[in-house]
């Protein structure tokens, strides 16, 4: 069992009891008190009711062995008052300040206090008025889901991104293990060869933005117009769409007053974006489904055999948004309600804390 506080346990067993001894219901009271994180599984709670019901007590019964030397509570202590101090200090260079091994720290960091490592996530600067927009959209949002809980899954959203043909490095996790520096150099390209692809959830293939010649081009407002006309209406062709908004953000060639026009012809009162129906909030690439999890996701998954021409980087982006199964989809649209909710709790702000499981 992960070590809790012995008044930890004792609120898990009251909440047990209170819950008429339900597992599931305790694990979903715990997030109150613990955070959506850090509760004990399902599996930490069975255990702890177990012992309470075996023995009458929720302390630990006495190890044989020989007793921990290392986390110690003086060095709890220690580590607890370090993290407050400065809780971006790294482990290597807190072990050597604490005199602690790396794997003892690692060990009171996680399994003593409780602690989880974050990373930094970059992302747009808000304006002043960007909260408003943002709570705006939110409620709006919150206001349909009242009604239909499954309102969002109506929702087309759509966007675009460049893949460019040499990939992308990822330098904080590549590592190279030798006895002496290898003095590798990954070249990258001043202009990479790239595509710029038009993807929409809801209208499963994706569209390459290109000339005669089968260039990237630059997305301009006539080859978005042409976009929506020869390509986006024909896939939605004999599609019940009555019922369905659709979303893209505040880019220039998008809400043109001619391309507005054209999208409202098909959805009419049911356009989210700048100049739309429905105002998508500028700077809100966190909550665009697509920008917070799936070009990432996808990415990850076309890069990974390499590659070499144009030609397969786009039969590769063809072949992963194909096998982009339903579940996955559903996942992101869930994720998607989510964020606004804490959008809205959070009164516009960036999205603080939130994390995506697939």
């Amino acid at each position: 069992m992960e070590s809790y506080t012995i008044a930890e346990r004792v609120k898990v067993i009251k909440i047990y009891f209170e819950n008429q001894c339900s597992i599931k219901n305790t694990h979903r009271k715990l997030r109150d008190f613990f955070g959506i994180h850090n509760r004990p599984p399902e599996q930490t709670i069975r255990n702890l009711v177990k012992k309470f019901g075996e023995t009458g007590s929720v302390h630990d019964k006495p190890k044989s062995g020989r007793p921990k030397t290392v986390r110690s509570n003086e060095n709890i202590a220690a580590v607890r008052e370090s993290v407050a101090n400065d809780p971006s200090t790294s482990i290597p260079r807190r072990s050597k300040e604490l005199s602690i091994s790396y794997g003892s720290l690692w060990r009171i960091l996680h399994k003593d206090l409780h602690l989880h490592a974050f990373k930094i996530q970059l992302t747009q600067e808000l304006k002043e008025r960007d909260h408003l927009q943002r709570r705006n959209f939110a409620d709006w949002l919150l206001e349909h889901r009242s009604i239909d809980a499954l309102f969002s899954r109506n929702i087309i959203f759509s966007d675009e991104a460049h893949f460019t043909l040499d990939g992308h490095v990822n330098k904080q996790n590549c590592r190279i293990w030798g006895d002496e520096n290898p003095r590798a150099i990954k070249e990258k390209s001043l202009h990479p060869e790239k595509v710029t692809v038009w993807w929409s959830k809801g209208v499963i293939d994706p569209f390459f933005f290109e000339n005669e010649n089968e260039d990237d081009e630059i997305i301009i407002v006539i080859s978005y117009n042409e976009m929506i006309i020869d390509y986006l209406w024909l896939k939605l062709n004999g599609i019940d769409i009555s019922n369905v908004y659709f979303q893209q953000d505040g880019a220039t060639p998008h809400a043109t007053r001619e391309n507005i026009t054209l999208l409202r012809s098909k959805f009419n009162g049911r356009l989210i974006s700048r100049n739309g129906d429905v105002n998508w909030p500028p700077r809100s690439c966190d909550l665009t489904p697509l920008n917070f999890f799936l070009w990432g996701y996808l990415k990850s998954k076309v890069y990974a055999s390499k590659p070499a021409t144009i030609h397969d980087l786009k039969n590769n982006i063809r072949n992963e948004i194909g096998e982009l199964n339903e579940q996955i989809c559903q996942n992101v649209i869930e994720n998607f309600d989510f964020r606004t909710d804490v959008c809205k709790r959070g009164r516009g702000g960036h999205l603080a804390d939130i994390v995506f499981h697939t």
